[in-house]
Parts: C-alpha cells; sequence; structure tokens
C-alpha cells in the first residue's frame, strides 16, 4: 500500500481516483476548497479509514506542505477549467493552474516527494496543424488563457524534473465524460432541455470535431502510466481513437432524453474565443503500455446523461 495525495480531490475526475486508489487499499490524503468540487462526491470516500481530508486552497503552499507529510506522490488534478469564461476573469487561470502548481511543486520539494501526475489538457495544442495531434507535435501560438496556464505549469513541472530530480506524468486530456460530470457540453445541453425541450441554442454550428474520453477508462490510463512510465518527464495524450461532431453529441443527448428540439445556432464556425474546433489527439503513447479505452464517445456521452438523469441535484449545486 502507498501514501498519495489528490489536490482537486471533490471534483470530478479527482473524486473518482480517490475512490479508485482506495478501493486499491492505498492511503489517500485529499485537497479540495471546494471551489467547484462538491462535498457528496466524497461521501464514499469519507466512510474509508484510509483517507484523510484537508479543506484548503491550493495557493496557500504552507498548508500543502503540512498536507503533503509523508506521501509517496501526488495527483494534481486541481484546476480551474473554466475555458469558455477564461477572458471574463484572466487571472484566475495563472493562479489557480500555473501558480498552484507552483506551489504544489514546492510542497513536494519541502517533504522530498518525487513523483507527480499533472492533469494538462488538449488544449495546449491550440489549434494543431498536425492531427491527430501527437505529444511531440509543433507546439502552437496559444488560443486560451487555460491553454496558456496548463502549458505554464507543465513547463514549471519539467523544470523540477530536471532541477530536483522528479518524475512526472503529464496528461493532455480530451475532455472527460461519465459520473459526477458537472461541467461541459452535456451538462450543459443537458439543463437547456430540461428548462425548454423543445428548442436548443447551440455555440458555433455543430460541426467542431471534438473527442471525449469515459472517465474510468482516463483513470485506467493514469494509474497505469504511473506504475509503468519510465522517463523523468513522461507526456501522455488521453483520448479515444475517433472524434464526433457536436452535431453527434446532441443527437445523443436529445434520443437519451426523448426530446427532438429546434437547434439554434450561434457564433459561427466555434463556440466562443479560444474554442478549437477540432480536436483529435494521437495516443499512440500510452496505448504501447497497454492501455486502450473500453467505451467509446457514444457509450461516454449516454453515461453522463444517465448520470445527469439519476442527479439532478447537481444541477442545484452547479447551476
Amino acid at each position: 500500500m502507498s501514501r498519495y495525495v489528490v489536490t482537486g480531490c471533490a471534483g470530478f475526475i479527482g473524486s473518482t481516483l480517490v475512490d479508485r486508489l482506495l478501493v486499491d487499499g492505498h492511503f489517500v490524503t485529499g485537497v479540495d476548497n471546494f471551489s467547484t468540487g462538491l462535498r457528496r462526491f466524497l461521501e464514499s470516500a469519507h466512510k474509508n479509514p484510509n483517507f484523510e481530508f484537508i479543506e484548503t486552497d491550493v495557493l496557500n503552499v504552507d498548508a500543502l506542505k503540512d498536507a503533503f507529510a509523508s506521501a509517496e506522490a501526488v495527483f494534481h488534478l486541481s484546476a480551474n477549467a473554466d475555458v469558455r469564461f477564461g477572458t471574463d476573469h484572466p487571472g484566475r487561470d495563472l493562479e489557480q493552474n500555473t501558480i498552484a502548481t507552483f506551489n504544489v511543486l514546492e510542497a513536494m520539494r519541502h517533504n522530498g516527494i518525487k513523483k507527480i501526475a499533472f492533469s494538462s489538457t488538449g488544449s495546449v495544442y491550440g489549434e494543431a496543424p498536425v492531427v491527430p495531434t501527437p505529444e511531440n507535435g509543433p507546439f502552437p501560438v496559444q488560443t486560451s488563457l487555460y491553454g496558456a496556464s496548463k502549458a505554464a505549469g507543465e513547463g514549471l513541472i519539467s523544470a523540477y524534473c530536471e532541477g530536483f530530480d522528479f518524475q512526472a506524468c503529464i496528461f493532455r486530456f480530451v475532455s472527460i465524460l461519465g459520473e459526477r460530470y458537472t461541467h461541459g457540453h452535456v451538462f450543459d445541453f443537458y439543463q437547456k432541455l430540461k428548462a425548454d425541450p423543445s428548442r436548443l441554442p447551440v455555440l458555433g454550428n455543430g460541426k467542431q470535431r471534438k473527442s471525449y474520453l469515459y472517465v474510468q477508462d482516463c483513470i485506467d490510463a493514469i494509474l497505469l502510466a504511473m506504475d509503468k512510465a519510465q522517463e523523468k518527464v513522461n507526456i501522455f495524450n488521453l483520448g479515444v481513437n475517433g472524434y464526433c461532431e457536436v452535431n453527434d453529441s446532441i443527437g445523443w443527448i436529445c434520443e437519451a432524453l426523448g426530446v427532438k428540439p429546434a437547434l439554434e445556432y450561434s457564433g459561427g464556425d466555434r463556440g466562443w474565443i479560444g474554442d478549437n474546433p477540432f480536436i483529435f489527439l494521437d495516443t499512440t503513447r500510452i496505448q504501447a503500455l497497454g492501455w486502450k479505452p473500453k467505451y467509446g464517445i457514444r457509450e461516454g456521452v449516454i453515461k453522463t446523461v444517465e448520470f445527469l438523469r439519476a442527479n439532478e441535484w447537481v444541477f442545484g449545486e452547479r447551476g
């Protein structure tokens, strides 16, 4: 059994990872300030004697130094993932994604922890000139504050690996779907259709091509990489071997809900400033370790709709 820290432990991916680590018999210290995470997502974890929760902000480096004591590795999932409204509060990405990552690294250094898993994003590729996009593809001009802040976090981690002999697994996700999902297009469309099933406003033209990954497949990849990765800095794209149009996803959501709304498009060929109209990542590197997703995009969308339908309380918490 190992002792791990998970930042952002009350979030969608973080809480799912916590539960998996506990099921596998590990000790877990969870860190969250509930700015976006939900207390109910930690209910099962709190029943496990191997779980310790510390409510603090990742901007409080002294609190992190205390929280990280005795840990063997850190899963740093805490972040501001609000890509769409990044230009409304430009400092938030810098603080919660870049400075927070620096604080995590300093807390690790203080405690002699050498291993980190970092949730980055496919957004760091901007509008990639190579699709499907490999990890070593041309590094682009950044198109979102979120992507820029995550790229900066990756840079800090790489520098700590070189300067302080850390080992890192950096995961560049596509959008993640599944149980405990509370942010993104399925959440937004579900909420709109519940309010008015006759019409659905859609940002963009619906032809944006996106890739998605089911959350349990994502956790499988993270844990496998942390176990098998050999390099000092290991960068892995996480996604499925394909993509869909936003219109496809809308069709699956509407079918699952039994509605046929009129679609109302706006905003041209993309949804918002910094929205990448085509995201498709090359996942050869993580697959070489023996991983492949068990679920496709359509299955992930349907599972997400089923979760939201069974847990509509999340709209009161996050709406």
